[in-house]
């Protein structure tokens, strides 16, 4: 996403709240939302452009799709444990969300606001073999992908938050589908093998609804919890499954990291004021604490997250 995106954030916020229709409700958890203990912070790195996703490639590093605020080609960078950086994928238009499986990082390209309002089909799914820096496309012609997940079959879902259609299936050869129509406006995704659904955010719906999508009967009306506050002021971006089976979600515009349990409806924030925040991971492999949250954001920073 480039920086005109990220001021069209705000833009839209205004006109979706005024616009849009409210999102159905008859498999909607709610609660009331609860105070939870806040999780400590420490700035892992910073000076980064913008800051899309993030994914550990297990090898001791953290991968950062960047794209910058000029416009221009962005890239996957690597982070080492140690602080090292370098470049792992340059000239990059538009990188998305990262998903790590095995050897292969896989990545979005295309995710910009031009192509989301034109419905330009230049989108792509990269992979990147992390064992010789081979870097292959798997799809191709598709708008804005911008969050990604993979199915237990293999194949990928991706996301688009702006303009129409919704989640979008591709198979292993190429074909795509549309998937979960019954969600809009989504962004972030991951598959919860434990439970056997993807987890999804929406982010400019006049509620925030966090979803899980029965993999078994993706057409079924998927089973929701609602954020509070105005969604498009909360711009819900990314998010994980963690170890404890809650999702914890990135809130773009709010600048917080909340913590949601799909099945109850319970949320709460563990950090407020880290604004345009937007992916979170656990940590993974060696030199990364796998029960620290690492948070990017638009303003080129990683920050960690401990537990109290």
């Amino acid at each position: 996403m480039t920086f005109s995106r990220t001021a069209s954030r705000v833009i839209t916020a205004m006109a979706v709240t005024a616009t849009a229709a409210v999102l159905p409700t008859a498999s909607t958890a709610s609660a009331e939302p609860v105070s939870c203990p806040q999780w400590t912070r420490h700035t892992v790195a910073a000076g980064y452009g913008i800051l899309e996703n993030l994914g550990f490639d297990g090898r001791g590093n953290l991968l950062l799709a960047e794209q910058s605020a000029t416009g221009s080609a962005g890239s996957l960078q690597r982070l080492g444990a140690d602080g090292a950086r370098s470049v792992a994928v340059d000239g990059i238009d538009g990188p998305g969300a990262i998903l790590t499986v095995g050897d292969t990082a896989y990545f979005t390209t295309g995710n910009t606001a031009t192509a989301a309002l034109t419905g330009r089909t230049d989108g792509t799914i990269g992979a990147l073999r992390l064992d010789s820096g081979t870097v292959t496309t798997v799809a191709t012609g598709l708008t804005m992908p911008n969050g990604l997940a993979q199915l237990p079959n293999g194949d990928f879902v991706v996301s688009r938050d702006i303009g129409a259609g919704t989640l979008t299936r591709v198979t292993a050869d190429n074909v795509a589908s549309p998937y979960a129509p019954s969600l809009s406006s989504t962004n972030g995704l991951a598959f919860d093998r434990q439970r056997h659904r993807l987890i999804v955010s929406t982010t400019f719906d006049p509620t925030t609804v966090i979803a899980a999508v029965d993999y078994a009967d993706p057409d079924s009306p998927p089973r929701q919890a609602v954020i509070p506050g105005a969604g498009p002021l909360n711009a819900a971006d990314d998010l994980t499954v963690g170890p404890d089976g809650k999702v914890y979600v990135a809130l773009n515009v709010a600048g917080s990291i909340q913590q949601v349990d799909v099945d109850t409806g319970q949320t709460c924030a563990i950090a407020d004021g880290l604004p345009l925040s937007s992916s979170a991971r656990f940590g993974s492999g060696p030199g990364w604490d796998p029960n620290a949250l690492y948070v990017t954001s638009f303003l080129g920073t990683v920050t960690k997250l401990t537990p109290p």
